[in-house]
């Protein structure tokens, strides 16, 4: 079995199950077969559903990088499937906060997305990653051209407002959200600092020969 049939029947249906292990765990202890929700069980599971969805957001942003530091392009086919459980678990904690803190009242949904600015950040980066996730199939990407590559460079203002969320939202202990900052921080000086090199490598391979 080569490399490519590896990855599509043995490596995707592995990380793919790996993915739903969060909400299998949300819906398990929900039950309490493997745990408890707490006092407050909508809180946590709206947390715990945010908080993956942004560890999957750098987790997507990190699969360019390890491209570069380990020369596996085989790693970029695990791409697509991340970003949409990065979307999938911001929707469900989206749908969380919609349907069972706000119970669909739209007076009171309205007020928290204008008036509460942390929601506002959050509810702008759910926005861009549908964007993101409907134009996400390869016939979309044929179909957009150049503007799909535009579309898709949004996750790293997902990232970045992913983080601003957490932090505003927490207000006091900043410990959480300033890991996850510094990580992002890391992921996208990583990048700069490629494309830097990346450029550098191809102006100095551009110019002309010293004269002898």
């Amino acid at each position: 079995m080569n490399t490519i049939s590896q990855i599509r029947f043995i490596w995707k249906p592995l990380v793919f199950a790996l993915c739903l292990i969060p909400v299998t765990l949300v819906f398990t202890d929900a039950f309490e077969i493997t745990g408890r929700l707490g006092t407050n069980p909508i809180e946590e599971i709206q947390d715990r559903f945010g908080y993956w969805g942004l560890r999957f957001v750098l987790i997507t942003l990190s699969v360019t990088p390890l491209r570069h530091i380990t020369g596996r392009n085989w790693v970029t086919r695990f791409r697509r499937m991340l970003g949409l459980f990065a979307f999938f678990y911001i929707l469900m904690h989206f749908l969380t906060w919609l349907i069972l803190d706000q119970s669909l009242l739209l007076s009171a949904i309205t007020e928290d997305i204008f008036e509460r600015p942390f929601i506002t950040i959050g509810f702008t980066a759910f926005l861009i990653l549908i964007a993101m996730a409907s134009t996400s199939t390869n016939a979309m990407r044929r179909r957009l051209g150049k503007r799909w590559q535009k579309i898709h460079y949004g996750v790293y203002i997902v990232g970045f407002l992913g983080v601003w969320h957490y932090w505003w939202q927490v207000k006091m202990d900043v410990s959480d959200p300033l890991i996850y900052a510094l990580i992002l921080a890391l992921l996208l000086g990583y990048r700069i600092w490629w494309r830097y090199r990346h450029n550098r490598q191809i102006s100095v391979a551009g110019s002309p020969a010293p004269s002898q």
